[in-house]
């Protein structure tokens, strides 16, 4: 177990409230190969417990709100932009760029900070997705799970989000994401936008890049009044439909890449099908009980599957890590696995 070297304050018990923002104590520029360099970043207790942070997407990238879910005393946080987005290079990018490629970067970075295992793999939406994927790959480096908004990566998912579903609660916004697209086309959204993002004219590309953030932006709160704001999974921002183009280019891209492809799963390899390789892992599961984006049915699956965890329904909530009652949750399941990861430092504390 590593040790905490920093003083511990009494507060231990569960709240609802953000810690204070804080700047990294370490920036790292990483080679993983195939022409791919990964921006790394570490915040908190240089000696804490390591948890590595899972953003959204794919293609999201990280945001400095996502450091303040976790006590800096009692954490070693470990935050990075998966390959193609954010600060790491180049932008953009699809080439190499698969859900076991970042599973790899997962271990290269852990490898290359000297970390024997996690203390938890905290990830959301996407991040959830990667983080069941990695641990099921590598579950003698996870000593447990906290998961937002779950993903499963399945085709009744992509249905849906890209196929009608969230588009009956949403007909104004379902109807704007879709005019773009010739009627002969509609019936694979994915593929049809893939053809658009991929195009090679770069402003045909932003034009549909925008349209894909700001469809899935919109649905990401249960108080949404439509597009604006930050980025569901991310907290960066996007203005809906005028999403910044660099961003939004990134942002649609990947996820469209990554959608086209199935994730990358062959069907042996489906996250339900493999649950037996983490069914020792503790995990908490974290769902907002009114996500458009991820409906609550992927979470109560995994929890069906996964004795260990415990599912946390949140009733008012939708998709978005920064709802209220994600946000309380998200930090609570934090506050209480470091007390039970350091019950000396608990003991000593109170």
């Amino acid at each position: 177990m590593d040790k905490v070297s920093a003083p511990l304050s009494a507060r231990f018990a569960p709240h609802p409230a953000l810690y204070p923002g804080q700047e990294p104590f370490a920036t790292h520029a990483l080679e993983v190969g195939d022409g791919h360099r990964l921006y790394v970043e570490e915040c908190g207790n240089p000696d804490g417990l390591p948890v590595v942070v899972l953003h959204g997407g794919p293609g999201g990238g990280c945001s400095p709100a996502m450091r303040r879910y976790f006590d800096p005393r009692v954490y070693r946080v470990v935050l990075f932009d998966q390959r193609g987005c954010g600060r790491s290079r180049p932008h953009a990018s699809v080439e190499a760029n698969t859900t076991w490629h970042l599973v790899a970067d997962i271990e290269r970075i852990r490898e290359k900070l000297g970390i024997g295992a996690w203390a938890c793999v905290f990830g959301g939406s996407w991040g959830a997705t990667l983080a069941l994927l990695y641990a099921q790959s590598h579950p003698e480096r996870v000593r447990a799970l906290v998961l937002r908004g779950v993903f499963l990566m399945t085709q009744g998912e992509l249905d849906w989000f890209y196929g009608g579903g969230a588009g009956a609660f949403w007909p104004d916004l379902w109807e704007r994401f879709t005019a773009a697209i010739p009627d002969e086309e509609r019936g694979d959204l994915i593929q049809a936008y893939h053809r658009r993002l991929f195009s090679g004219d770069l402003r045909e590309e932003v034009r549909f890049a925008r349209a894909w953030a700001g469809w899935e932006n919109a649905l990401a709160s249960i108080d949404s009044e439509g597009p604006g704001g930050t980025h569901a999974t991310t907290g960066a921002p996007l203005g809906g439909f005028d999403a910044p183009a660099d961003y939004a280019r990134a942002f649609s891209r990947i996820e469209n890449h990554f959608f086209a492809h199935g994730g990358f799963l062959r069907p042996e390899q489906a996250i339900l099908a493999n649950m037996h390789r983490i069914a020792h892992i503790p995990g908490v599961i974290v769902q907002g009980r009114y996500d458009m984006i991820c409906p609550p049915s992927s979470a109560w699956a995994l929890s069906r599957a996964w004795p260990a965890a415990k599912l946390e329904m949140i009733a008012k909530a939708g998709h978005a890590l920064s709802e209220p009652g994600i946000t309380a949750a998200l930090v609570r399941a934090m506050d209480v696995l470091g007390d039970r990861l350091l019950p000396a430092r608990r003991q000593a504390a109170t």
